[in-house]
Formats: C-alpha cells, structure tokens, sequence
C-alpha cells in the first residue's frame, strides 16, 4: 500500500511537470507572437510616417520647382510638353503654336522684352522599348520665330535639333518648352572642330553674321558657321556671366581658341609656305593642294618700285601625271579653274611671274591652288623674291646703233642681219628654217620642228602637238556654272568675276562671303554697285560715330559727308 502511495504521488507529479512544460512553452508562444505584433504594427506606423514624408517632400519640391520656375521666369510660368518637328531655317528660333501666344500674353510675357525658351528632351519608355536610354537630359535654349506650329508641336531649325538630338533622335521626340530669362552675354569662348576657321580673312566678322541668327548660347552647343564653300563647326567652351546667355542687343567678347590636336579635316587647308622654301607634295587627278603666303609692306615697296618681282614655281614630275597652277588674292581663300587671278597649264614645270605691273597685285595674303590635272603626280612648290635685271642701257644703245647702220633684213625670217653676211644667211635661212604662216604668228621654225607646231582652231594660239590636248581640255572644255551657264573657261572665270548671281563676295557691310545675288531691286543700290544681298545688308542701322543718331549702313557715307561734312 505504501508502495502504491508512492506510485500515485510519483505519477501526479509527472502529470504536473507536463502541464507545467506546455504551459511555460504555450507563455513564450504568446509572448513571441505579442512581440511580432508589435513590431508589424510599428513598421505600418513607420511605412505611414514615410509615405507622409515622402508626400510632403514631393509638395515642397513642386513648391520650390514652382519657385524656380517664377524666378526663372521672372513672375511668368509657362511650360509645354510637345513633340518636335524638324523645319529648314537658320539660327536657334523656334516655331511654336498659337495656344502658346494665348498663354504668354494673358501673363504679359511680351511686355518684358525677348522671350527665350529652355529646351530639354522628354525621356520616354514606349511598351516595347526604351526610346532615350541615355540617363543625361540634353537640353538647349532658344528665341522664338513665330506662332504658326500645329498644336501640340514645335518647330525645330537643324541648330536647335542637333543639339538636342546629337546623335539619333527617337520617332516622336518630345520637348518641354520652358519660358525663362537669360542675362545679357558679355564673353563666349569657343573651339572650332578641325583647323582653318583663323585662317579665314576676318573670321570674326564671319561669326559675328552667324551669330546675328541666334537669340541664345548655351555652354556645350555646337554652332555651324558657313563661309562660302566652308562648314565650320564651333562648340562654345565657356560663356559668362551665366552658362546660358541671350546674344540680342549686346557686345560679346569672342575667344576661339585652337581644335584639338589629331582632329582631320575634311575640307581643304592652306599649308603656309615661306619665301625661298620649296615644299613637296603629292595631288590625284581632279583634286586640289592648296598653300597660302602673304605679301607684307617691305616686299611690296620693293615690288613697286620694279627692284624686284615674285615667282611662284611648281617643279612636277611628268611620267605618269600632270599638274595644273591656280592662284588668287584673298578673301578668295581656294581657287579653282573656275574662279581664280591667276593660272599656269604647262605641261611639267610651271611659273608665275607677279611684277608691280599686275593690276591684282598688291600687300596681302595669296592662296596658291595645285590642281591634279592627270594621274597621280608628285610635285615641288616653291615662291621667291628674284632680283630684276639691271641691263647696261649704254652697252645695248651702242649695239643697236650699229646694227642700225649696217644691217638687212632677211627675206625669210625677217631678222636683221649685218649687211656683209645676209647673202649667206639667207641661203642657210631658206633651206633649214620656215616660218609659220598662221596670221599674226611669224615664229621661226626649223623644218623639222615645224611638223610639230599647231595652232589651236578656235583660239588661234601656238602649242606643241603634244600640248593641243590638255590646251583643248582645259580652255575650249565647256564648263557648266552653278547659276546654269555653260561657258569655256575664260568666260567662265570672267562670269564668275562680274555677273554670276552665285558668285561669293565679300559683302562690304558684314565682312562675310555670301552669294551676290541679281541686282538690287533699289534704283539707288544698283548706282552705288551693291548687290543684292548688300543691299538687304546693308539697310541695317548703326549709331552714328559723331552724332549717335541711327543711321542705315549703306547710308552712313552720305550722313557722314552731308550732315558731319566729312570727305
């Protein structure tokens, strides 16, 4: 019995330990999931607080964008999302829709003066694909030109689209259209792409007509100045006092500075030579070298003063080849055989011969054209400062005197001969040599060289037989002008000179090679010799030196002498 007491009260003992373990589990079961809870219930609270935060701080972006937008626009808020439109113009001024005009007049946007325009591409994720991967946002600025797009577009000019879109441009781009205020440039610095843009005759001048198309700069835009047959492309480096300034109605100071080294040029270069200094080359039919040398004060007084004369040389090698001679006095910077001063077509080595009596001649820079006429050839070129001949006028005075006196003149070649010996010159004169009978030629020939002297059918000038080709080729070719004439080179070149109305000139009032044009449609302009393009040029006004009154461009020498009596 004693035992079984102790049976029962070991087996109650056991049961309690077991409720006891259960229970101790059960407790810490509830207080992990009390612990859970907790935590669930404090990370919504947290999830709350963010999403509260991040609501707020959004508000206080759009708050400050806003503030950004009023400041920048000074009182004005406007801004579009269109798709661009690409239109040909010139310049960096866009067209826009007439919703556009609406909204900027009713905030009086046209009464604080210019309007300009930020720029920047709208990345787009299509359902397919990614149409602008690039995480950088171009953006741009610009003037405008007029309100006449299609609603919910904007008319791009190429500067403005390439900038935005330098490399591929998605299928519908779309920009947003910003309207803000930019200060007035005072310094741009820029970098031409490949070399040659100093090389142009006051390229300044040049620049300051591109810009004239252009209400805005922007650091990192690409300008493209064409002069003539030239395409430069200049990217602006630095501009103060903001990274985006306007450029109406204010004086900039320009640095352009040198491209950077190793960049190749696709368009022609002017290699400069230097007096007495011979410089080697290689041409392909059909293509120009071009070099260039300059005439200063000192040569020239000596030129004009017949002490001495210039001389271009070309030293070719003619076994498969030949080359053809070009040159002309700048602005015209590249000449060819349409338009040039001066040419040599001889077959092999040329010269040129420049003396004070050439009326083009004078102080300046010279290009030099070497055009491959055939073939493949290699050359030397070279000019020089020579010495003229100073004759012994004595010595020929007294020779001549002589032969005045006792001298015949052969029957058969037509020169004089000493009276004593003209019985066996003319015996010798009659059976070797014969003279050409072409009109106006005369020249003295053996017999046996006179096979090989031919006169040009249309011209009349004398060649060698092996010369009529290249003669024919180069003078009696017909050559088609760009203006639509068809004309043979002398005409062509004289055409080109005087009346083409695509000829480049350097217009009088900008300094830059533009196309002449036809005549001025101003009775007035035609008188004074302006062309056409002069003539639209030149009614630009300018403040008068001595009085400051405004006065148009191609008036400002008749104000000058009637109001200010200055010659």
């Amino acid at each position: 019995m004693f035992r079984m007491l102790i049976d029962g009260h070991e087996s109650h003992h056991i049961v309690l330990t077991y409720v006891y373990e259960h229970t101790r589990r059960f407790s810490c079961l509830v207080f992990l999931f009390q612990i859970y809870f907790y935590f669930y219930f404090v990370q919504i609270r947290m999830l709350m607080v963010f999403f509260m935060l991040k609501r707020s701080w959004f508000s206080l972006q759009v708050d400050e964008q806003m503030q950004e937008n009023l400041l920048a626009g000074r009182g004005i808020v406007f801004s579009r999302i269109l798709e661009a439109v690409s239109f040909q113009g010139s310049g960096d001024k866009i067209k826009l829709p007439p919703s556009c005009f609406t909204g900027l007049s009713d905030q009086g946007a046209f009464d604080k003066g210019p309007l300009y325009f930020q720029l920047s591409v709208v990345h787009q994720e299509g359902s397919s694909e990614m149409i602008d991967t690039d995480s950088k946002q171009s953006t741009t600025h610009s003037g405008v030109l007029e309100f006449t797009a299609e609603e919910g577009s904007v008319g791009l000019p190429p500067h403005v689209w390439s900038n935005l879109f330098p490399i591929d441009s998605p299928k519908a781009p779309l920009i947003e259209v910003q309207y803000v205020w930019l200060p007035k440039g005072t310094y741009a610095k820029l970098q031409p792409d490949v070399v040659g843009f100093s090389d142009l005759p006051n390229h300044k001048a040049v620049l300051e007509t591109s810009l004239r198309q252009h209400a805005t700069l922007s650091e990192g835009d690409v300008i493209t100045v064409n002069h003539g047959i030239l395409t430069y492309k200049l990217q602006v480096l630095e501009l103060r006092p903001s990274s985006s300034v306007s450029v109406l109605e204010t004086d900039i100071e320009v640095d352009v500075v040198g491209p950077d080294s190793g960049l190749e040029s696709s368009q022609p270069v002017l290699k400069p030579l230097i007096f007495g200094k011979a410089e080697s080359g290689m041409v392909e039919e059909g293509n120009y070298n071009y070099f260039k040398f300059s005439i200063d004060n000192d040569i020239w007084d000596r030129i004009a003063a017949e002490d001495v004369r210039v001389e271009v040389r070309i030293e070719a090698e003619t076994n498969n080849g030949d080359t053809d001679l070009y040159m002309s006095k700048h602005p015209l910077m590249f000449p060819t055989r349409h338009q040039h001063e001066w040419s040599s077509h001889d077959i092999g080595s040329k010269v040129l011969i420049l003396g004070s009596k050439d009326k083009n001649l004078g102080m300046g820079a010279y290009s030099i054209g070497v055009h491959g006429f055939k073939g493949t050839t290699k050359y030397n070129v070279a000019v020089s400062v020579q010495e003229n001949s100073n004759h012994k006028v004595g010595q020929q005075a007294g020779s001549s005197s002589s032969m005045d006196i006792d001298a015949v003149e052969c029957r058969n070649c037509k020169h004089f001969i000493p009276s004593r010996s003209i019985a066996l010159h003319e015996a010798f004169c009659s059976r070797h040599n014969i003279v050409c009978s072409h009109p106006g030629c005369g020249i003295v020939l053996r017999i046996e060289e006179s096979k090989n002297h031919l006169h040009c059918d249309k011209c009349g000038q004398a060649f060698q037989q092996g010369e009529m080709e290249k003669h024919m080729k180069v003078f009696h070719e017909p050559l088609q002008c760009p203006c639509g004439v068809v004309l043979e080179k002398n005409q062509m070149v004289q055409h080109q000179a005087s009346i083409c109305p695509v000829r480049l000139i350097t217009c009088r009032f900008c300094g830059d090679m533009v196309q002449a044009g036809t005549s001025a449609m101003d009775v007035r302009d035609r008188l004074r010799g302006l062309t056409e393009h002069e003539s639209v040029c030149g009614s630009r006004t300018a403040p008068c030196d001595s009085c400051g009154r405004s006065v148009m461009l191609k008036e400002m020498d008749i104000h000058q002498i009637a109001v200010h009596q200055k010659s």
